[in-house]
C-alpha cells in the first residue's frame, strides 16, 4: 500500500506516520528525516541542504524527487511506503505520478492532517523543549513562522489538487491522537 500523509509542519505526520508503519508492516519515508539525516552524516546532499533547511526554506523540488526515487526503488519498499513531507506541491505531485507509473505503482490512500494552525506554533514549541538531544534546527519559532508560510503557499494548495481523488481523505488532526489514528484505520481498512 502506498500512502501520502500530508499535513502543516507540527500536524503530527511523524506520529500517525508511525502507527500506520507498524499497522502496515511499510517503511515510513519522511524526506524530512532523510534530508536532516543527510546533513548530520555531512553527505553531498547533506551539504547542499544545510544552510537551506536552517532558514527554514524548501529544498528545491529536483533534489527532493531524486532523494524519493532512490528510496522507493530500495526492497523494503516493495510492499508499499508512506510519503510524510512529499509532495509538497502541485509539481512534486505530478512528478510523483509520472515515477510511480514508471515502477508500475499506484497511490492507495492520500490523507491530510488538517489542524487549526493557531495551536501549531505551542506544538512546535513543546517538541523543541522535548526534543533537548535531538534539538532540530528548524524546530525555532522563527523558523516555524517560515516553514508555515512555505507551507500555505506552497502545500495547502494540494488539498485542493487531491480533493476529488476517491482515495483521498481530510482527517480532523484536533483530535486526540488515538482517535486520529482510529479515523486513519478506518480508512485504511475501509476506505471511508
Amino acid at each position: 500500500m502506498i500512502i501520502i500523509l500530508l499535513g502543516p509542519p507540527g500536524s503530527g505526520k511523524g506520529t500517525q506516520a508511525n502507527f500506520i508503519q507498524n499497522k502496515l508492516s511499510i517503511p515510513h519515508l519522511s524526506t524530512g528525516d532523510i534530508l536532516r539525516q543527510s546533513v548530520k552524516n555531512e553527505t553531498d546532499l547533506g551539504n547542499k541542504v544545510k544552510n537551506i533547511m536552517a532558514r527554514g526554506e524548501l529544498v528545491s523540488d529536483d533534489l527532493v524527487l531524486n532523494v524519493i526515487k532512490e528510496r522507493v526503488s530500495e526492497n523494503d519498499c516493495d510492499q508499499g511506503f508512506i510519503l510524510d513531507g512529499y509532495p509538497r506541491n502541485i509539481i512534486q505531485a505530478k512528478s510523483l505520478n509520472i515515477v510511480l507509473k514508471d515502477i508500475d505503482r499506484n497511490i492507495d490512500r492520500i490523507l491530510f492532517l488538517d489542524v487549526d494552525f493557531s495551536i501549531l506554533q505551542s506544538r512546535i514549541e513543546t517538541r523543541s523543549k522535548e526534543n533537548n538531544d535531538e534539538k532540530r534546527a528548524d524546530d525555532t519559532s522563527e523558523v516555524l513562522i517560515k516553514r508555515l508560510d512555505e507551507y500555505k503557499a506552497q502545500t495547502e494548495p494540494l488539498s485542493e489538487y487531491y480533493r476529488n481523488n476517491k482515495k483521498f481523505k481530510k482527517i480532523n488532526g484536533m483530535k486526540s491522537i488515538s482517535e486520529v489514528s482510529l479515523d486513519i484505520e478506518n480508512f485504511l481498512d475501509n476506505g471511508i
